[in-house]
């Protein structure tokens, strides 16, 4: 039985969750790294992120990395697709807007970036060789994050960070516009409870 400052935290975190924002993975390679990006998903109220096992090995996002993350990926619900072509259809379905982040042939930089839109689904790629060049054609922006240095690209889960916290910042400027239902809330509450 949860004590009641498990239940208050529970309904807070539930409360601060954002409403039509989810990260998708494609075929990273390390377990670990996807465990840092569902920790910044928990840290700025992402509920959803997807993983495609598309050319790398599939691995349960559930099971690994529980020490690396502080279990983050217990309270993020991960949704599993065996091929990016499949990922995209679910996403088109549910009418996000996708937005991959690429280190070339941006349409746009990071900073100059309106992520304000109702549906938006973050996508990032692969530690060696990014996003699949059908992930990059089916989104519907490209995005980059500036680069000075001999290096030209960040590790992915810092590159999600960076994403993530800038979503988040846009968004604080219209909080009530992401915000889940109250029924929303009351369900993953009970979701929460049972994990």
């Amino acid at each position: 039985m949860p004590t009641q400052a498990r239940i208050e935290t529970i309904r807070r975190v539930a409360a601060q969750r954002q409403r039509g924002l989810a990260v998708v993975l494609e075929d990273i390679h390390d377990p670990h790294n996807a465990e840092a990006v569902l920790r910044t998903c928990d840290a700025v109220g992402v509920q959803d992120a997807y993983f495609v096992f598309d050319q790398e090995e599939y691995y349960d996002p559930k099971r690994v990395g529980k020490q690396s993350s502080g279990s983050a990926n217990k309270w993020v619900d991960c949704h599993i697709f065996r091929s990016t072509a499949a990922c995209v259809a679910q996403l088109r379905a549910l009418r996000y807007e996708s937005v991959a982040a690429v280190v070339e042939g941006a349409d746009e930089w990071i900073h100059a970036s309106d992520f304000t839109g109702q549906r938006l689904a973050l996508w990032f790629g692969n530690e060696h060789s990014g996003l699949s060049p059908a992930a990059i054609a089916a989104a519907d922006r490209r995005v980059s994050i500036p680069m000075r240095g001999m290096v030209r690209s960040l590790n992915v889960s810092v590159t999600a960070a960076i994403f993530l916290y800038e979503v988040a910042r846009q968004r604080r400027a219209n909080p009530s516009a992401y915000r889940l239902t109250l029924d929303e809330v009351e369900q993953l509450c009970k979701a929460f409870l049972k994990r």
